[in-house]
């Protein structure tokens, strides 16, 4: 069974040159060829020789592992995942049949020259598209590590053949969570909104729509240990199973959102795929899409900051089972 990697091109700055030359590369050890390595153990002493100045074993061991990861781990036939510059847009291949390490020169415009063959698939997935937790796996701060969503991100790529015992659902727990949330009124979703919004680390976060307004619905601040303040505006509606947000509704919304701010849509529903494409237009504001099935996937990973009458109304319980 094929695992999948993710290997980042330097925030995105070489991910044209690894996609244009058909390879994904690390750097870390530029002067020392690798591929007679077979065990991870080997590494070390070659990493402290062209590091001395690390004397960190804590250091050491995280940057080991992933050459490791790069060079031993990572089969012939694994999918692998690059982010682009774009980071919201995510490059992905298959690694080519082995031998597929090259050790490169490095005079392609990419300077890391421990590579390894990829092909690569031609398109793109939107990260927004994915769920939370992919989406919170890909915002690791490696350079290289594993993906545990395989079989999410096979289905995302068209190979539902390739899922793990895929079986026809009897219970899907995602539509059942949703059917309890349209139970809510337009205002009290709203309120449930607002509390997912301060659950999240936003500060200030107030309901301040009106049913029906098709304007913004809710307000919050995030403030990241001082280092960034990002006000957000977000509209939050209820929309029937298998609906599907248009670009016009995403539209409207980017024209209640002021200048400096960036904006939210939250649904039970789904979004066309030119409302994700207006929702990311260069020169303006930055609209976040929250789907019905990653709004579940944050109340279930922030539920025990819902408040209790809210669960209660929601008529679930931990684990957003039904009570």
């Amino acid at each position: 069974m094929s695992n999948v990697f993710c290997v980042r091109a330097e925030f995105g700055t070489y991910t044209e040159q690894f996609v244009d030359g058909g390879y994904v590369a690390i750097g870390w050890m530029p002067n020392v060829e690798l591929s007679t390595v077979t065990t991870r153990d080997e590494i070390y002493p070659l990493y402290k020789a062209e590091h001395p100045d690390d004397i960190s074993n804590i250091v050491i061991g995280q940057q080991v592992g992933q050459i490791a990861r790069f060079l031993l781990e990572m089969k012939a036939g694994d999918d692998v995942i690059t982010p682009a510059a774009d980071t919201e847009l995510l490059h992905y291949g298959r690694l080519a049949p082995d031998p597929s390490y090259v050790y490169a020169s490095g005079n392609d415009g990419c300077p890391y020259r421990h590579r390894r063959r990829v092909q690569w698939a031609g398109k793109t997935l939107k990260r927004s598209g994915l769920s939370v937790p992919f989406q919170n796996t890909i915002r690791s701060s490696l350079t290289v590590f594993a993906v545990s969503q395989r079989d999410e991100f096979l289905a995302a790529i068209g190979r539902e053949d390739l899922v793990s015992a895929l079986k026809p659902a009897t219970y899907d727990p995602y539509l059942a969570v949703l059917e309890q949330v349209l139970q809510l009124d337009d205002k009290e979703f709203e309120i449930l909104v607002g509390h997912l919004l301060t659950a999240l680390g936003f500060e200030g976060s107030e309901v301040i729509g009106k049913s029906g307004d098709g304007g913004v619905d809710a307000t919050g601040e995030l403030n990241v240990a001082n280092l960034a303040k990002v006000k957000v505006f977000v509209q939050a509606k209820r929309y029937k199973l298998g609906a599907k947000v248009s670009a016009n509704v995403v539209k409207q919304l980017r024209q209640a959102i002021p200048f400096g701010g960036q904006g939210a849509f939250i649904t039970t529903a789904g979004f066309q795929n030119a409302a994700t494409d207006i929702a990311l237009e260069p020169g303006f504001p930055r609209i976040g899409l929250i789907n019905g099935r990653q709004l579940v996937d944050l109340l279930i990973e922030h539920w025990s900051d819902i408040p209790h009458e809210f669960q209660e109304r929601l008529g679930l319980k931990p684990g957003l089972v039904r009570s």
